[in-house]
């Protein structure tokens, strides 16, 4: 377990002040660039040097900046796999998982080096140099030897980690790990805990899931990348029906109960673009629906996200865009069950 608690300035107008534990398992810390992700593994790793605060590994003092404790990396016990490429040019593949397992005796060293060559299917590229490999190619082999160091935790920056490779990492190491991701979906699949940061702040923490689907503040809803975030007025609460009436600038839609809230109290709500429902105008007034004026439409990958006035924006599938396109007029649906009070 390692637990941590630091204080940096950066620079005017910024820094980081951030407490959190990495159990074992897989921690994922997200948040927007610039937001402190791989400054916190810096820190972690000793290659950055905090104002305040504290760190410990396995109960181990690494870092204090009250007592004037700063461990050196070397003795960390921290696998770090950086953004930029680690392994040593001069060195083939082999030679480099060599370097990390010098500790080892020599015939234990060769063994740990083929059984992990062979784990991260890097066997038929072990006398090549990292110049002659491909990059999913070198970041397997600075996986590989960033865990034959026998680290007691292992720091992933952001370098193109997918799930498969992940994977492969938890069956060879069963410690904590951090890791440094801007994909959420990686981040729901693959890890045990869930961390959002923003602006050297943390904004919630908990299981992905949980942190995804229940948003707890502004700040949490907008690094998640949800851009429906309004601010609001409780016109009604009715506990008995579970309900609420929400007006906005413009309309007004029903919502979930709001325990621990009063009539005329002003809440913000988030509501994902993937959770509302877009109908024709010249239909009949769906419920929790209000009409809107359809300013842009942007193609994805696998959706079709069309903005309307007021900051609504809505994410439909190309075949039910390519139905309704031609809408002279539009109705958007608020399902009240999708309404997330912050």
């Amino acid at each position: 377990m390692t637990s941590a608690r630091i204080g940096k300035k950066i620079a005017p107008g910024f820094s980081l002040d951030v407490e959190f534990s990495v159990p074992p398992g897989v921690t994922a810390l997200f948040g927007p660039a610039g937001a402190g992700k791989t400054l916190i593994l810096e820190a972690l790793a000793g290659f950055a040097t905090p104002d305040s605060g504290r760190i410990l590994l396995d109960d181990v003092l690494l870092f204090d900046a009250a007592a004037r404790v700063q461990v050196p990396p070397h003795r960390r016990g921290c696998g770090y796999v950086a953004q930029r490429d680690a392994l040593f040019p001069h060195m083939t593949l082999r030679q480099n998982l060599g370097f990390a397992a010098h500790r080892s005796p020599r015939v234990e060293r060769t063994r740990r080096v083929a059984e992990m060559l062979e784990r991260f299917q890097l066997a038929g590229l072990a006398a090549s140099r990292p110049r002659e490999l491909a990059p999913p190619e070198r970041l397997r082999g600075a996986a590989a030897r960033a865990l034959l160091a026998s680290p007691k935790l292992l720091l992933l920056d952001e370098r193109g980690f997918d799930e498969a490779l992940l994977r492969t990492v938890r069956e060879a190491f069963p410690g904590p790990v951090l890791l440094v991701s801007n994909d959420l979906d990686l981040c729901c699949a693959a890890a045990d805990r869930l961390i959002l940061l923003d602006a050297g702040r943390i904004v919630q923490s908990g299981a992905p899931r949980g942190v995804l689907d229940r948003p707890e503040s502004v700040d949490a809803a907008r690094v998640l990348g949800i851009p429906n975030i309004f601010e609001c007025t409780i016109a009604a609460l009715d506990p008995g029906r579970n309900s609420s009436r929400l007006e906005f600038s413009g309309f007004a839609i029903n919502g979930p109960y709001i325990p621990g809230h009063f009539r005329g109290d002003r809440v913000w709500v988030a509501v994902r673009p993937e959770d509302l429902r877009v109908h024709a105008g010249e239909t009949e007034r769906q419920p929790n629906a209000v009409p809107a004026a359809l300013v842009r439409v942007s193609r994805r990958a696998r959706t079709v996200r069309l903005e309307f006035a007021g900051g609504v924006f809505a994410d439909v599938g190309y075949g039910e865009f390519e139905e309704k396109k031609d809408n002279k007029s539009w109705q958007v649906e608020f399902p009240p069950e999708k309404v997330r009070v912050l």
